[in-house]
């Protein structure tokens, strides 16, 4: 059996702007991937609304920083074969930085964390598959245009940043952009249709990354 950990933000817990609520169990993008490789594959969601690269956001009940809580979560599920990270949607607020170059370097602390965690009985750290999120859009939701004022633009670097850093650091990695965007309604999360090509999308690449048949 192998296992597979998303860690991600309100993208992978399946906000649904909509409503607001949360997308059904099988149309967020971890389930459409479990559906997607099978039974030999167990496909665990670590999603949380707000999450960040590795920065603090204080506005909620649940630690953010995404650098602070991931030890426990490798600890937690350990032996892992692989874990995909798709963050940076949150990095884009300006309270937080606003900078594709600072979400690139949230991103760098991720992966060596991931690389040098002491795991249980002396398991070998996974193979990482960096994600690159779909772009903030422009919105009439006056709220969330604050939240993530300059966010359209600096979000579009995304994807160029983190590639170079997969590149630099032996990951892989996939831009969620290529496949998916997202809904005008709050210009930040995916509609049902969008999640689930995300999760299709990054299926036959998590294929090769395990050595699946």
């Amino acid at each position: 059996m192998k296992t597979v950990l998303c860690f991600g933000d309100s993208l992978t817990w399946g906000y649904n702007a909509e409503g607001p609520s949360r997308h059904a169990y099988e149309d967020r993008w971890p389930s459409v991937l479990q559906a997607a490789l099978g039974d030999g594959v167990k496909v665990i969601a670590e999603g949380l609304n707000g999450r960040t690269t590795a920065f603090d956001d204080h506005l909620a009940g649940e630690d953010r920083n995404g650098a602070r809580i991931l030890p426990t979560l490798l600890g937690t599920h350990a032996p892992l074969d692989l874990i995909i990270i798709m963050l940076g949607s949150n990095d884009m607020k300006p309270w937080i930085h606003g900078n594709p170059i600072a979400a690139k370097q949230g991103m760098a602390r991720l992966v060596r964390i991931v690389q040098g965690h002491p795991y249980p009985l002396e398991a070998e750290a996974p193979e990482i598959l960096l994600v690159s999120p779909p772009s903030v859009s422009r919105t009439e939701d006056a709220d969330f245009a604050e939240m993530f004022a300059g966010g359209d633009k600096a979000s579009r670097e995304l994807a160029g940043q983190y590639v170079a850093l997969a590149d630099e650091l032996g990951c892989g990695f996939f831009d969620a952009g290529s496949v998916a965007e997202t809904t005008p309604l709050d210009g930040v999360h995916l509609d049902a249709e969008n999640t689930r090509r995300v999760g299709e999308a990054i299926a036959p690449v998590a294929r090769v990354m395990l050595e699946l048949k």
